[in-house]
């Protein structure tokens, strides 16, 4: 189990990127829009994420802006924390994103199985992540989803922010009212609908930073309503053995991230200086944050690859038929694509095919510039594709491993559904 093969007799690789330049093999993930595979380049024996979305169930979830929107905003964007996107195309019945491979798993996933998890390596997941968070702003991006699902470690447990699906441009002119997000982790002033700009992104990071801490969140709820009073209205109590796991500095940067006014919640006030104010906390005053922002620093948590990181069931299920297996396919010539459906039609003409070796990344927002070369800052920077993939020989060990070795429990976590 593991490998689907096709022929790849005649495959043009200086051609347009299609299917057909990649062998596919595990499952490794399933989401509310589409599934992930690991899939590795058949010339350059890279390994990366396929996550591809089939059209006619993107249309039935009226999800077809939601996919569109991803696809630009991952060609904008290049972060070294940041799960980046390296081809997209599609075929008659999907859309692919081909994107970095994060072989670590999710922080939902070690959440749970290797709870507790120490201050020192939320410290260090947390630095990584603001600096992230904090690019995307930049680029005038609001993630909108940050989450411990929505966050992969590679190999060596660096964090990787991932999941653009409800991902916008934020406006410089109005506040934002649509709800997005999972509910758990959406920012009061979403929830009260008083508007909302790129602060709820600190919020979000602020519960994420809570959870992995005391393995919970810090406001519940047994309903949507009460769930909701308790983010806009709530008391925020800290655990009764707070002291026990975090320190005073840490307290107090959770209390400043979780602060209900968005113009005094840590890193608010001002974009452009919102990772200095992470950089100056006492919290962080152990890490060398030039050094951090090159991945030099040695991460305390390192997944152990060799395990299972990931929900076997998702094998299961593109493998039992549950649902149908993706297969290597020739597009169908001279499609009249004005007898098209109109959202088969959207898809066609606006999830525009992108290969990262063929050019430099395009901004689709009016006011930002082409995203150039890197500048060894927390600027834009830009990554060899090269990051986080192994070689066919180290995966094919890392395979026999996953084969001799016994899935994780089920889990017992219901993961948050994500709303647009």
């Amino acid at each position: 189990m593991g490998n689907v093969c096709c022929c790849a007799d005649n495959v043009d690789y200086d051609g347009e990127v299609n299917l057909f330049h990649f062998e596919l093999h595990r499952a490794v993930g399933k989401g509310a829009f589409g599934k992930v595979r690991v899939i590795e380049h058949r010339r350059s024996k890279r390994l990366y994420a396929l996550k591809y979305i089939e059209k006619a169930k993107c249309i039935k979830q009226k999800a077809v802006a939601n996919i569109i929107q991803e696809r630009r905003l991952l060609e904008e964007i290049e972060h070294p924390f940041i799960v980046n996107l390296r081809y997209a195309f599609q075929d008659d019945e999907n859309c692919f994103f081909v994107l970095d491979l994060m072989l670590g798993g999710d922080l939902r996933f070690h959440h749970e199985r290797n709870a507790p998890i120490t201050e020192d390596v939320v410290r260090f997941w947390t630095a990584e992540l603001a600096s992230a968070v904090n690019y995307l702003h930049k680029q005038k991006i609001v993630h909108r989803d940050i989450k411990p699902d929505n966050i992969l470690l590679d190999s060596e447990g660096h964090v990787h922010l991932t999941d653009f699906n409800v991902a916008i441009h934020y406006s410089e002119k109005r506040l934002h009212t649509s709800v997005a997000g999972s509910m758990a982790y959406m920012a009061p002033e979403i929830l009260a609908k008083k508007g909302y700009t790129w602060h709820v992104d600190y919020w979000s990071l602020g519960v994420t930073m809570w959870e992995m801490l005391f393995h919970k969140r810090p406001f519940d709820g047994r309903s949507s309503e009460k769930l909701t009073s308790s983010i806009v209205s709530g008391k925020l109590k800290l655990p009764t053995n707070v002291d026990e796991i975090c320190s005073p500095e840490g307290q107090q940067l959770l209390q400043s991230l979780l602060d209900r006014n968005p113009k005094t919640r840590m890193a608010c006030q001002s974009r452009e200086r919102g990772l200095g104010e992470f950089q100056k906390h006492p919290w962080f005053a152990s890490l060398d944050w030039d050094k951090l922002l090159a991945k030099e620093l040695q991460p305390p948590f390192v997944p152990d690859i060799k395990k299972v990181n990931f929900d076997v069931s998702h094998e299961l299920d593109e493998f039992l038929m549950v649902e149908k297996p993706l297969t290597h396919t020739s597009r169908k010539k001279n499609v009249d694509y004005d007898k098209l459906k109109p959202e088969f039609r959207e898809m066609e003409e606006q999830f525009g095919l992108y290969d990262s070796t063929k050019g430099q990344r395009t901004s689709y927002y009016p006011h930002n510039q082409p995203v150039l070369g890197g500048t060894g800052n927390d600027s834009t920077m830009v990554l060899p594709s090269a990051t986080n993939t192994m070689t066919q020989g180290s995966f094919t060990a890392y395979e026999r491993s996953l084969a001799g070795t016994p899935g994780p429990p089920p889990s017992t976590h219901s993961r948050d559904t994500t709303v647009a």
